[in-house]
């Protein structure tokens, strides 16, 4: 018996039921995105030298992510088959993409880019300053998410010649630059946006292959990347909705890479010396969600509570194996504007029920709606034992992620609490920021040490981001359970995965066999 088969054994020892994964087969199915009826076997395409597959969760429910929310597409899409001026690499530095250079005026206002030559879209267009122009300008005038107010500090933007752009700001602003490296900085052929959702045409390294949906989406080589050519012909994202048929998987040879373990408690079934296991850290703030507008959590005290009834150590214990880190807030340690927040509020269950007297609220029913990811499904009974200990009434509402999550919590705000992961870098203002974003907060407070950040030095985007965290902490805006770590596990040859998820994409060039 080979040891990835005592492996598999084991894994079956410790459940009770093996629900078969559909990240199956390839379709016969004409329609790219379409996956017709394909065979769940574990995998999207045959194991081989030119083939690497990825085993993921959160398949995206669209592949326009101007208007569709989720970070499921950005991370199969970004930096993979659309590119951004800048980017961000694994070591978190900004580095140049589809811009060779830029420089800034000295009032802050100006950014000038200077364009790569020879670069074309996967369609055989030739990428040009006005394809930057549109994208800029859609962002602005067509997209649909709430992450298009990013780009409400741009003036002006125009191209000079082909290959030059420039962009004029309202204001001098420090997030602008960065903003670039995100799915808002995505450069498109301004001829091809009608197909977004089902045909992306981008001047990445891969190009877009072939959608099954539910099971799997294929990225091909792009024989004409202008860049460095990555190493591997085809990559298979392939899409698990459970943690232990993701595992089984790549117990199993059907996978070669787990992109995100989902159980992280299975780790040992990994730890026989034929995997590489990679623990890092992410973006990945995995938020006890308050909807600040409606009762009980309009109300400060009734969040104090919930804040003070959380025991986040025994939480992380409990529901993801101790692995992570603990916050306090909605920034993550390796942002400049770091500060540990856990001390805010601590664990403490007679502090939580004096609140709740005092907000006139034992008994409140609550309602924690939740998507149907993992450390959702996981966390969520532990949240529930802890908040009723202090005297919350919660209901545990399992929604289908992402449709009926997006629909519900996320768009239509039908809901008094969650748990969500809020995986975009850099996304405090995103999220408290904007008194009409799910949470409802956006409070004029927070609004300007925001704006304050955005427009002063260096040093005073370090000290108001401080105090925006700061605040959102203190206020209750939310509870932050804790920071999802980055855990990889792979077989042992494949080289270029990432040691922390630090941006929305998995960029796919960077991976090779060793």
């Amino acid at each position: 018996m080979t040891s990835r088969t005592r492996a598999f054994a084991a894994a079956l020892s410790l459940t009770f039921l093996l629900t078969a994964c559909n990240a199956g087969s390839t379709s016969d199915d004409p329609d790219p995105t379409d996956g017709g009826d394909s065979t769940a076997d574990g995998t999207a395409a045959p194991a081989g030298e030119d083939t690497v597959r990825i085993g993921l969760v959160a398949e995206p429910a669209s592949l326009d992510f101007t208007t569709t929310d989720g970070a499921a597409i950005p991370q199969a899409l970004l930096y993979n088959v659309y590119e951004t001026l800048v980017k961000i690499d694994q070591n978190g530095e900004m580095v140049p993409a589809l811009a060779s250079e830029y420089t800034v005026s000295d009032d802050g206002l100006t950014y000038t880019f200077t364009l790569q030559e020879g670069v074309t879209f996967s369609n055989g267009e030739t990428f040009t300053a006005e394809d930057v122009v549109s994208s800029f300008e859609a962002v602005t005038n067509d997209w649909t998410v709430s992450l298009k107010s990013q780009f409400d500090i741009i003036d002006t933007v125009e191209a000079s010649s082909d290959t030059e752009v420039v962009v004029t700001l309202t204001a001098p602003s420090n997030t602008f630059l960065y903003s670039l490296t995100t799915r808002v900085g995505a450069i498109f052929d301004s001829n091809s946006v009608d197909e977004l959702a089902t045909r992306p045409i981008g001047t990445g390294p891969y190009t877009f292959g072939e959608w099954n949906r539910g099971t799997s989406i294929s990225l091909q080589r792009n024989s004409d990347y202008w860049g460095e050519e990555p190493y591997f012909d085809q990559v298979v994202l392939s899409y698990f909705t459970d943690a232990t048929a993701l595992n089984n998987a790549m117990l199993t040879d059907g996978i070669d890479v787990v992109g995100t373990v989902q159980a992280p408690e299975a780790l040992s079934e990994f730890e026989d010396g034929d995997f590489q296991i990679i623990e890092g850290t992410t973006n990945g703030e995995v938020v006890l969600s308050f909807n600040n507008e409606t009762e009980p959590f309009n109300d400060l005290k009734v969040r104090q509570a919930a804040r003070h009834a959380i025991d986040h150590q025994a939480l992380l214990d409990t529901c993801w194996d101790g692995r992570g880190t603990l916050i306090g807030s909605m920034v993550p340690p390796t942002d400049p504007w770091y500060e540990d927040r856990t001390g805010d509020y601590p664990y403490d269950v007679e502090a939580a029920k004096a609140l709740m007297a005092e907000a006139e609220a034992e008994g409140v029913q609550v309602r924690l709606r939740i998507p149907t990811l993992p450390y959702a499904t996981a966390c969520a009974p532990v949240v529930e034992t802890m908040l009723e200990e202090v005297g919350f009434d919660v209901t545990i509402d399992d929604l289908e992620f992402p449709a009926a999550w997006v629909e519900d919590v996320f768009t239509n705000a039908d809901y008094e609490m969650s748990i969500v992961a809020h995986v975009e870098p850099r996304d405090l203002g995103n999220v408290f920021g904007n008194p009409d974003y799910y949470i409802r907060y956006g409070t004029p407070e927070l609004r300007a040490l925001l704006e304050e950040a955005d427009t002063g030095s260096e040093e005073v985007q370090v000290e108001k981001m401080k105090e925006a965290a700061a605040l959102i902490s203190q206020d209750a805006a939310s509870d932050f359970l804790f920071l999802l770590p980055n855990l990889i596990v792979a077989d042992p040859d494949i080289t270029g995965l990432p040691q922390n998820a630090i941006t929305e994409s998995f960029d796919l060039a960077n991976l090779a066999r060793g």
